[in-house]
């Protein structure tokens, strides 16, 4: 089952915590310091809450779209490209609390989405030295993909 992940980076986590407690009949998946999801089942969404500065209105973090294999994230890889699409790609990328396998598109309003699939637990919210996490600093074409791997900037 795939679902539409939706990061907002909010200024009260406690309090959106239990904002969307009640809007989805649904407590956390995970609660970390700083970071919070919920696995939804009704509508399938991924609900990621990344905690900003006090007073900040919430605003967008990024979007995405959550898979069960790294198949399927390779998979939309080739589609992506495919379309003509510029992507990025990371692969056991520590972020978020989860250790994952990614690919990123950047939409017309420099919207950043990823496709990706968590394949374990982790200790960290933001990037190591040899991961990124949240966000692409900039994407590839097909053209240049072979150049290496791009530094994203983190959530």
């Amino acid at each position: 089952m795939s679902r539409v992940q939706l990061a907002l980076r909010v200024a009260d986590l406690d309090a959106s915590i239990e904002f969307y407690s009640r809007l989805f009949g649904a407590r956390p998946a995970k609660r970390r310091p700083g970071y919070a999801n919920f696995a939804v089942a009704e509508p399938p969404l991924k609900l990621v809450l990344l905690e900003g500065k006090p007073g900040q209105a919430t605003v967008m973090d990024h979007l995405g779209v959550e898979v069960e294999t790294t198949g399927e994230v390779t998979a939309a890889t080739l589609r992506l490209s495919g379309e003509g699409l510029a992507t990025s790609t990371e692969e056991d990328t520590a972020c978020c609390y989860a250790v994952q396998d990614k690919v990123w598109v950047t939409g017309p309003g420099a919207e950043p989405w990823e496709v990706y699939v968590v394949k374990a637990d982790a200790d960290v919210l933001e990037k190591t030295a040899d991961s990124a996490c949240c966000a692409p600093a900039t994407a590839r074409t097909p053209e240049t993909a072979s150049a290496g791997p791009t530094t994203p900037a983190c959530c």
